[in-house]
């Protein structure tokens, strides 16, 4: 059935090409280009005697359809396809990618199952597309399949949607049980990996790396922008999906390209962050044992992951006490509605590989006295 419903988008793809609309990343050569018509370089700036990295640029003058897509893109494409074994295909952010993705695949008559504290981004692009769309409860696996019983034979594509890592809980789901319902109801599973990249599985590749399962994942998304230090995201797919949204994600088509500066040092973290095994070790290791003071402390926080969440839930009390750390020297920040429902204010908390124990160990106690005594 996955098969009926990709060759449904390799029809349409045929049909582009068939009318002569089909798109594709063309590979340009400065030296084939006599006069560029097509870069929004008004000002020519990218001709100008300004210093800059030897080989690469700080503009790309258009969107990647069209003279934006340079050599620099597919060496970073065919490393990630290295990686993981599947296409792959880069955008300007995650946002970019979150809004896009679900907006050019999800049609009127399917259906986006979406988990209820996924980010922002994942949610403005299932607005973004004309299917129609249910939240399930966090990580309740028996909530999506009650929901799959009920709506599934009534729609074509089902896409279940779900982070890896969730980014203000640090907690994560089960990523095989997910994998299991989506085989059973015959869905498409889109999980994001922003926060797991970096710093899950042995070479840094994600929660879905870390339980063996990436070729399950049917959309799996990651970006450069946390544990890799700099900009940009991509999609691990089939190769038809690939194609497709070429042609019909507009987040991708209608934006100017990344430069290829930014591109070079994308490949280069991309090459660095799956040596560093030892950093990854570590902060787990660190990571779970500040957690478990915090618990000894009877702080109330969850997750597993290297992002901790301090549960204050009033909102003020939660702004006064990352106040309190700032003057203690601990940078924190009040994370409060409308980035987390109402009442669940909290700090979070995002450990970080170059900390050692000595950094953190006071934090707890300070904590717990401060809001013992407010």
């Amino acid at each position: 059935m996955m098969n009926d419903y990709l060759n449904k988008y390799k029809e349409e793809l045929d049909k582009l090409n068939e009318a002569g609309n089909l798109r594709s990343l063309k590979k340009i050569s400065p030296n084939d280009i006599k006069v560029n018509l097509s870069s929004n370089d008004y000002l020519g700036v990218s001709k100008k005697n300004i210093p800059r990295p030897k080989g690469n640029s700080f503009g790309s003058g258009s969107s990647r359809l069209l003279t934006g897509n340079f050599k620099e893109y597919d060496l970073l494409e065919n490393e990630l396809e290295n990686l993981y074994g599947r296409a792959s295909l880069f955008f300007n952010s995650g946002y970019h990618a979150n809004i896009g993705i679900l907006s050019a695949l999800a049609s009127k008559g399917d259906l986006v199952l979406c988990d209820k504290l996924n980010h922002a981004s994942i949610i403005d692009g299932i607005r973004l597309s004309s299917a129609d769309y249910i939240r399930f409860k966090h990580k309740d696996c028996n909530s999506l399949k009650q929901i799959l019983t009920e709506k599934r034979d009534k729609y074509d594509r089902v896409f279940i949607v779900s982070e890896s890592i969730f980014s203000m809980d640090g907690d994560e789901p089960n990523i095989n049980e997910l994998i299991e319902i989506k085989k059973k109801f015959n869905c498409f599973l889109y999980i994001d990996e922003a926060h797991a990249l970096g710093v899950r599985g042995e070479k840094g590749l994600g929660l879905a790396e870390e339980k063996n399962c990436i070729q399950e994942v049917d959309l799996l998304i990651g970006t450069f922008g946390k544990a890799m230090n700099s900009i940009g995201a991509f999609i691990i797919c089939d190769s038809i999906i690939k194609d497709y949204l070429i042609n019909k994600m507009r987040s991708l088509i209608f934006t100017t390209a990344l430069p290829p500066i930014v591109i070079s040092w994308n490949y280069i973290m991309l090459r660095t962050i799956v040596k560093m095994k030892m950093e990854r070790e570590h902060l787990i290791t660190l990571s779970n044992k500040l957690r478990k003071k915090l618990i000894e402390l009877d702080i109330k926080t969850n997750g597993n992951s290297n992002i901790i969440s301090i549960l204050i839930g009033d909102s003020q009390k939660c702004v006064n006490l990352a106040e309190y750390l700032h003057q203690k020297g601990y940078l924190t920040f009040p994370i409060r509605p409308p980035a987390v429902p109402k009442g669940s204010a909290r700090l979070r908390l995002s450990v970080c590989a170059q900390m050692d124990w000595e950094d953190v160990k006071d934090l707890p106690l300070l904590i717990k006295n401060y809001c013992n005594e407010n």
